[in-house]
This record gives structure tokens, C-alpha cells and sequence, in this order.
């Protein structure tokens, strides 16, 4: 299935441990270039700085959050609109879009550092480090779990000081919804997982992996084998990017523009194939 050429709407969807403000500076980027930009929340998470506050003084709207309500939220959102959209997403924003663009909805997606859907056995080390303050617990699989500050830069930030990923901290992290978390971590132990999604599906749109070199929590392994299984097995269109030493902020690092302009340019003129050997 080809995009839709002249899409005029771009939706950013967060990841965990984040809100829609983590899109701010993407928001007026897209919007410069002439687009309509919408940057939806998942249920109970309102957008900018308010929202922040408000999930830190109460996260309960988080606890017992799942994968399903959530991808329902998102697809009455994009399927209310008039015409499909470039669907983006960061982190597990990415396994949204991959399960919506799996579900028909988008003319392109492109996922961006994404979290893994169920198939891909990718489980780096540092991926097992960034999530175990979670995991660990099984009593969290109901609960928002917080992140702590130095978690976070390990996790997110790792290219910058101790002292701008606290900034970066400080503005846009909230606790995550634990069952989110374990539902993605186990979902190739799972049954009709949630984050179960069809490599061979012909009919999807086209979709974009991007991965960061210097990604600690979901670094190039998952965005690679995720690409693979989705081109060998459909005839859709499918293409990787790697930015090396980028982190997992990606999307607030210097040099963030270089990832959103490739990203859009993409979505408007999809090519299949790994992107570093074009």
C-alpha cells in the first residue's frame, strides 16, 4: 500500500516515563514546514507542563495502564481524522506505531529508538539494566512506577552531563505504568501478547526504523532485527536508519532537527532498504 503523498498531519506519539510535552520542539519544527502536528497522550496523561506536574503529584491515572487501552486511544484518535496521517513515535510511541499502521491506519509510520513487538529476541544487556528498576518488582505490574534521575540519565540521556540530564529530568519525566512495561518485556512468553503484531502483512503502510548507536535502553539490535523480520516476511515497504552515538533522547539531543527532517522527508518519498547504504 502506497502513502497518501500529500498527507498534511503528522502525530507524535510519547513514549514511557514521558508525556507529549517530550515533543515540544518537534511540534513547532513540523509545524514551520507547514503541517498540522497533534501530540496525544495516552489516557489520563494531558499535555504540557501541567500535565508533568499533574502525574507527579498523582500517577494513579497510570496504574494498570495497558498496551490495548492505549492503542485503543490512539487509533479512535487517528482514525477520527479526515485523512491518514505520518504516525511517529518515540520508544514505546514506536510499538504504537507499528501496531497501528499493523491495524490499517497511517500512510507511514516511523518508529524512533522503538520498543520491541512481540518476535523480536533482541535483549541487549543495557536494555535489561535501563528496565530491571521495574521489572524487578512484580507488585509494580499494577502500579506508576517513578524513575530516579540517575536511572534516567543511564536510560535516556547518557550523552549528556549529570547535571543537563537533570534538567532534561526535571522537565518532561513521569512515573510509567508498570503493566505497560511488562507487557512489552514479556510479551514472547505471552499468548495473544498485546504487542502482537503481523511481519508478513502486505498491506500496511510504509514504515521507517530509526535507531540510535549510543542507545542504552533500546540500542540498534532491536530496531535492526525488528527491521529484518518486517522486510524479509512483507512486500511493504520498510527501511532502517542508524544515527551513530545517538542516545535514546534522540528527539531533544543536539542535532534533533537532522532526525526529524529525515524522518518527514521519509515519510513523504518512502524507500525501501537500509538507509546507511543509499
Amino acid at each position: 500500500m502506497k502513502p497518501e503523498m500529500h498527507a498534511d498531519t503528522v502525530v507524535l506519539i510519547h513514549g514511557l516515563w514521558m508525556t507529549p510535552l517530550s515533543w515540544e520542539h518537534w511540534v513547532v519544527h513540523y509545524e514551520k514546514r507547514g503541517f498540522r502536528v497533534i501530540a496525544p497522550g495516552y489516557p489520563g496523561i494531558e499535555p504540557g507542563e501541567e500535565g508533568v506536574e499533574a502525574l507527579r503529584r498523582d500517577p494513579s491515572p497510570l496504574a494498570g495502564l495497558g498496551v490495548r487501552e492505549v492503542f485503543d486511544h490512539l487509533a479512535g484518535i487517528v482514525g477520527a481524522l479526515d485523512t491518514k496521517p505520518v504516525i511517529m513515535g518515540h520508544s514505546f510511541g514506536g510499538t504504537f506505531v507499528q501496531l497501528l499502521l499493523d491495524a490499517g491506519f497511517g500512510a507511514a509510520g516511523i518508529s524512533i529508538d522503538g520498543a520491541a513487538v512481540k518476535g523480536v529476541m533482541a535483549l541487549p544487556f543495557s536494555e535489561i539494566k535501563a528496565t530491571f528498576p521495574v521489572l524487578r518488582n512484580p507488585a509494580n505490574l499494577r502500579r506508576a512506577v517513578p524513575i530516579t534521575a540517575k536511572d534516567f540519565h543511564y536510560a535516556f540521556t547518557n550523552n549528556l552531563s549529570i547535571e543537563e540530564s537533570k534538567a532534561v529530568y526535571d522537565r518532561y519525566a513521569v512515573p510509567v505504568s508498570g503493566r505497560i512495561l511488562f507487557q512489552g518485556g514479556l510479551a514472547n512468553f505471552t499468548p495473544n501478547a498485546s504487542t502482537t503484531c503481523n511481519f508478513a502483512n502486505d498491506d500496511r503502510a510504509p514504515l521507517l526504523f530509526i535507531a540510535g548507536g549510543n542507545d542504552h535502553i533500546l540500542p540498534p539490535a532491536v530496531q535492526r532485527e525488528n527491521f529484518e523480520k518486517n522486510a524479509r516476511r512483507s512486500q511493504a515497504v520498510t527501511a532502517y536508519k542508524l544515527f551513530p552515538g545517538r542516545s535514546h533522547y534522540t528527539c531533544g539531543e543536539h542535532g534533533w532537527e537532522q532526525v526529524a527532517d529525515l524522518a518527514l522527508d521519509w515519510a513523504l518519498a518512502p524507500v525501501a532498504g537500509n538507509l546507511d547504504q543509499v
